[in-house]
This record gives C-alpha cells, sequence and structure tokens, in this order.
C-alpha cells in the first residue's frame, strides 16, 4: 500500500534531516494545526488487537517524550462489521475493521482500499456439564444433544437428553458472515433459504447484541451453542468443538487451523485481497477461519489522513505479531505482508 517509513525509523532520534524529509516529521510540521485522532470503527473480532495496537502506535510515535500528539492517537468504535463499513460514510471516520471482505467493485465505486491485517477462527462454543474444550466433535444438521448423529461421532462421551439452544448475534456482525458462510459451504438447504450475511433472518434461537452477551448468555444457558472468535471464547472460558473440515478431519479452532486454511489461498490472484478462509482443502484446515479486513477511505480525504492509517498498520505488521499471538490471533504470513507493502494506493 506504499507504506509510509518503517517505524524503527520513526522511533530514531536524530538531528540530521539531510535531503530526505522523514514521514514522522512531514505529518508533525504538515499537520499540527489539524491534528485529530486516526478514527475507525467495526469487528468486535478485532477489537482487542486493535487496542493493543492503538496504544503500542502511540507510544512509538511518543518515542518515551511527554509531548503526544492527538494524531497519534486511535480512537476505535466497536459497533460490528456491517456497522462499521457504513460508517465510512461520515467523513470524520479514516477506517473500518471487517471480517466480511468486500469486493473490488464496491471498493472501487467508494474510493476505498482493503488489506487483510491479522486471522482468526471462529469457535463453535457449548455449554454441557462434563464436556471440555476439544472433546465434542460437531458434523452436520442437529436438533437435540442426544441426536444419533452426535453420538455417532462421539461415541465414549456422555451427552444430555437436552434440546440445542441457539444463540446467535442479534447486531450486523463479521462473526455471523463467517459462520454462515460455512454453513451455506456444508449446507445446500441452508444457503438456499438464508446464505451468508453479516445479518440474518435466523429461523431459531436466541439473539445477543454484540459478542460479550453471547458470551453472557452461553454461560447461562446450560445445552446453548453458539460463534465467536476464537481467541475471546477461550478468554471466557468457554467450551468449543472440534469441526469437520472438508477432509473429514475434526479441527480445533487454532492457529495451525487457520495457517493452514490462509496457505490454500494464492493471495497474488485475489483483487483486493478479496478471499474467503471458510472451507478450505487440506487435512489440517480448520474450517470457519477467518481474516480481519481493514477497508480504508481514499476518496474524500486527506493523503495525511489515509497515510495515518498506513502508519498504524505498518507498526501492526512489523511490531505487533507477538501481541497479537498472544491475544489468541494468528499473524499474517509475511509473504502477504510484503505484497500489501507493495500495493499501490488508489485514489
Amino acid at each position: 500500500m506504499m507504506f509510509p517509513a518503517s517505524f524503527a525509523s520513526l522511533r530514531r532520534k536524530s538531528a540530521k534531516i539531510g535531503g530526505a524529509v522523514t514521514l514522522a516529521v512531514g505529518l508533525m510540521i504538515g499537520a499540527a494545526a489539524q491534528a485529530e485522532p486516526i478514527r475507525g470503527a467495526g469487528s468486535t473480532l478485532a477489537a482487542p488487537i486493535i487496542g493493543q495496537w492503538a496504544t503500542a502506535y502511540e507510544n512509538a510515535r511518543a518515542d518515551g517524550g511527554d509531548y503526544v500528539s492527538p494524531d497519534w492517537k486511535v480512537d476505535y468504535e466497536i459497533v460490528g462489521s456491517l456497522a462499521g463499513v457504513l460508517r465510512l460514510d461520515q467523513p470524520d471516520i479514516d477506517f473500518a475493521a471487517t471480517d466480511a471482505p468486500i469486493n473490488g467493485a464496491e471498493l472501487k465505486k467508494a474510493g476505498r482500499q482493503q488489506f487483510p491485517i491479522v486471522m482468526g477462527a471462529i469457535a463453535v462454543l457449548v455449554n454441557l456439564d462434563g464436556i471440555g474444550p476439544g472433546s465434542l466433535r460437531l458434523t452436520g444438521p442437529l436438533q437435540s444433544w442426544s441426536d444419533p448423529a452426535i453420538k455417532a461421532v462421539n461415541p465414549d462421551l456422555t451427552l444430555p437428553d437436552l434440546r440445542i439452544s441457539v444463540v446467535h448475534r442479534k447486531d450486523g456482525s463479521g462473526s455471523t458472515f463467517v459462520f454462515t458462510e460455512y454453513l451455506s459451504a456444508v449446507s445446500g438447504e441452508w444457503k438456499a433459504k438464508y446464505g451468508a450475511n453479516t445479518l440474518i433472518s435466523w429461523p431459531l434461537g436466541t439473539d445477543a447484541e454484540g459478542t460479550q452477551n453471547l458470551i453472557q448468555a452461553v454461560h447461562d444457558t446450560k445445552g446453548a451453542i453458539a460463534y465467536a472468535e476464537s481467541g475471546q471464547a477461550q478468554r471466557a472460558n468457554l467450551v468449543y468443538a472440534l469441526i469437520e473440515n472438508k477432509s473429514g478431519k475434526f479441527v480445533k479452532p487454532g492457529p495451525e487451523g487457520v495457517q493452514a486454511a490462509a496457505t490454500s489461498i494464492d493471495w497474488a490472484q485475489t483483487t483486493d485481497f478479496f478471499a474467503s478462509l471458510t472451507d478450505r482443502d487440506g487435512d489440517a484446515a480448520y474450517p470457519i477461519s477467518t481474516a480481519v479486513f481493514a477497508v480504508v477511505q481514499v476518496s474524500g480525504r486527506s493523503e495525511h489522513r489515509y497515510r495515518r492509517v498506513h502508519d498504524l498498520f505498518r507498526l501492526a505488521f512489523a511490531h505487533g505479531a507477538d501481541d497479537a499471538a498472544a491475544l489468541g490471533y494468528v499473524p499474517l504470513p509475511t509473504a502477504l505482508v510484503a505484497r500489501i507493502e507493495q500495493e499501490p494506493v488508489a485514489n
């Protein structure tokens, strides 16, 4: 994306500017009178890591000094993927984070660009007495926990004679898009009736506004089944199931499964990095994998504004991989980062 100079150079203290003016100095001089935070909105899945990267960005730009410019701060509104993309129409929003990628035609029409920033998995969560993380296997349409189809793939588990209580997101959510995209891939009936979207009309179940309310509903409901980003689910001590993939293997929602799904994609053949990680080929691929995409508004924004967004994610790519992994995300492969950085900024 023709990213600016690396954060290593931004942090160097040098009295010599010479013939080239660094991006840090250029931004400070060119925008001192109009300094304001980088403003983003969107994915709840991405909120923890964006918060972490925002702190790292501010610290890197301040470089130990007492002065902190508003330009070095990041305000991120956690509203869900759909609402985040809609907020890009507002003149004060610089980027959206979405788990549902946008196709090239829509991006071009709106004067936007898109690139992945981090990867993860959507875990299928359950609340069943005596069932631990990764011990339950799931596949196929199910009605109750005593369904013979569940018992057939879980012969060593004692499952209750209890109706399955479905919990799903009420708001427009990228996690909903990824989960329903997976359901559409494995069920022709689901695809025909409901399809994949950030907001759908669910045929049954209880709705919850936002990830935290969904997690709380699973905690409070025996027999519950739901979906959420795996890192958030693990931090909430919820039980995840193993999911059957395209190769007939049962895989957990972990980094290895996401990486296997990601490496099955030829990113060089994509347009605007538009690709799906769900239901990929490969024995190790986790079938409900996803990427979070940054959608950056270029048209109608000053170069100063959209360059700051690139500045933020330059830091994330260069120094934020360990933070992402610690929070349960999967950092982008090095080759994919290199490709993102090489893409031109279209205005």
